[in-house]
């Protein structure tokens, strides 16, 4: 009788034993994911928080959010080289699952702080080029992302610019080389492009605050029949305001590489959507953080490119934008 009652018991406890754990599994929360976030722009811009929002739009999708499973931490460097490395060696500090990080200057400074947390990148001009990567089907490493760079870009805008300001005779590009380090790649671009529509350019002008700015576009105003292309650079974007403010001053056409110049007063630009990246960069963090490596995650090229003319702009400048060029805009702003 005991011998089966000793069974029962014992039968009874394995029963109970094999159940704990499922149950206890149930009520235990799962791990919070850290993620950082290191971005070269500004925390109080508009287009910034949109570019945010679209990131944190895909990690919800995908069943991330901030304040319950996952915890991100962001640091705002505003385009000063010198936050970017401090807020590299910050994040890294703080050893998160992942990184992401815009803009080539802020992967460089993780890239010297860490090779072993996984970093994510958007916004970066010739990966391979600047030894980031060591291809991009094949990362090769802790880093991984969504590039910027196409080379026809720079033909593009040079004959955009051509088509909408007709009697353009000379070109300038305005970039700083502290946040643009891969210019070259674009300015070999503008000058094949500019020397085909018989336009003197690129004039290159190296620029690092709004001092150098205000020169630089004063300067060319100077000479009739002159453009401007502003280049990619998160710079660029930092400054855009007292950039295209400049440009209306003095009546001088210009290109720009994103959408929102235009929609915040110039007048035309083409270049990739960056809200779509950041969007498409969640699923690369979420792949990550269930256990995909970087180096296993090609680099991504853009696929959405947009071109956006302001009319309004256009129209204060007394150009003409044909409608053949309107037909081609994704956005034409009246």
């Amino acid at each position: 009788m005991f011998g089966i009652r000793r069974r029962a018991f014992i039968t009874l406890l394995g029963s109970a034993v094999a159940a704990w754990p499922i149950g206890a599994r149930a009520q235990q929360p799962a791990r919070t994911r850290r993620v950082g976030v290191l971005l070269n722009l500004s925390e109080n811009d508009v287009e910034a928080q949109r570019l945010v929002k679209a990131f944190r739009e895909g990690l919800a999708q995908l069943g991330w959010a901030d304040g319950r499973n996952l915890r991100i931490d962001y640091r705002w460097a505003g385009g000063d080289v010198g936050h970017i490395r401090a807020f590299a060696k910050e994040l890294v500090g703080l050893s998160p699952d992942i990184i992401v990080c815009s803009t080539t200057p802020s992967v460089v400074a993780l890239q010297q702080e860490t090779r072993s947390i996984p970093i994510v990148f958007l916004s970066v001009t010739d990966p391979v080029g600047q030894g980031l990567v060591a291809s991009l089907a094949h990362p090769g490493s802790n880093i991984t992302g969504f590039a910027l760079f196409e080379i026809s870009l720079g033909t593009k805008w040079m004959g955009a610019l051509k088509q909408i300001a007709p009697s353009l005779k000379r070109v300038t590009t305005i970039f700083n080389p502290k946040t643009a380090p891969y210019y070259s790649l674009y300015l070999d671009a503008i000058e094949k492009a500019a020397s085909s529509f018989a336009v003197e350019g690129p004039i290159v002008v190296e620029v690092h605050d709004d001092a150098d700015i205000e020169r630089a576009i004063s300067t060319l105003s100077r000479e009739p029949d002159s453009g401007l292309i502003a280049m990619p650079d998160s710079f660029n974007f930092v400054h855009r305001r007292t950039i295209i403010a400049l440009v209306d001053r003095y009546r001088l056409p210009a290109m720009y590489f994103l959408p929102f110049f235009a929609r915040d007063g110039g007048l035309i630009s083409y270049g990739p959507d960056e809200a779509d990246m950041f969007r498409q960069a969640a699923g690369y963090v979420d792949r990550i953080l269930k256990g995909a490596k970087a180096s296993d995650l090609p680099v991504q090229q853009p696929t959405r490119y947009e071109l956006v003319i302001n009319l309004k702009t256009a129209k204060a400048l007394g150009l003409e934008v044909p409608n053949s060029l309107q037909l081609l805009a994704d956005e034409v702003i009246e």
